[in-house]
């Protein structure tokens, strides 16, 4: 029988491999589709982490640097100066005050539109996978064991029409006493293996289309 045709043969793609397994090209050993999925899920909550925790350290250096401008800006030195220079020193402060409200205004725009809304959305998304954790380890187990007896129900079907083809052949040369009841004994059981192959090919295809509405649906063939 000939191998099911993939969606997206020159990728790993989700909707071909995620109830079956490819061949690690690192490696002798396989992965799964589903598991390749979750690595991608993991990296993308770790990518999320690490940028909370630089937005933090950013709005940390932000804060630092204001305090210590408007620090310098009431230094005062010159103080007692009068004339250009002491003008001249005057505008010196003055920048570097409005300079420190600048940097502070920054570190708390950055914590309150970027930052916090980071973390809030990492939370929410947390809660979020927990509650479909369970659900889609059910889905994913019920997927791999329909697809088992998927081919499970094909090898039974190439068995039985294998086994039929041998006694007509006998039959037809004459070198088996097999009856014409024979015949039909065993193209009964080759119906009813490929009527068990339909069922189970339409049993995965309802648990695939609980997994992922784009995915791949198997066929007979």
């Amino acid at each position: 029988m000939p191998e099911q045709q993939l969606l997206k043969p020159t990728e790993w793609s989700y909707c071909d491999y995620f109830g079956a397994d490819k061949k690690d090209p690192q490696g002798n050993g396989t992965v799964a589709g589903f598991e390749l999925l979750l690595q991608k899920q993991l990296k993308g909550k770790q990518m999320q982490k690490e940028t909370s925790e630089f937005l933090r350290e950013r709005i940390k250096i932000e804060e630092e640097y204001a305090k210590n401008l408007a620090k310098l800006s009431q230094n005062s030195l010159a103080a007692q100066e009068e004339g250009s220079l002491g003008e001249a020193w005057a505008q010196v402060k003055k920048s570097l005050a409005d300079e420190s409200e600048v940097h502070l205004k920054f570190s708390a725009k950055l914590l309150s539109e970027v930052e916090k809304p980071l973390t809030n959305f990492r939370e929410n998304f947390k809660k979020d996978m927990k509650k479909c954790d369970h659900h889609i380890a059910d889905l994913r187990k019920q997927l791999a064991s329909r697809c088992a007896l998927v081919e499970k129900a094909r090898k039974a079907l190439t068995e039985r029409q294998r086994d039929l083809e041998m006694k007509t052949q006998q039959l037809e040369i004459k070198l088996s006493n097999k009856t014409e009841e024979d015949i039909k004994k065993a193209r009964r059981k080759s119906t009813q293996a490929g009527d068990d192959l339909m069922r189970c090919v339409d049993l995965y295809n309802q648990a695939q289309s609980k997994c992922s509405g784009s995915g791949p649906r198997r066929s007979t063939t």
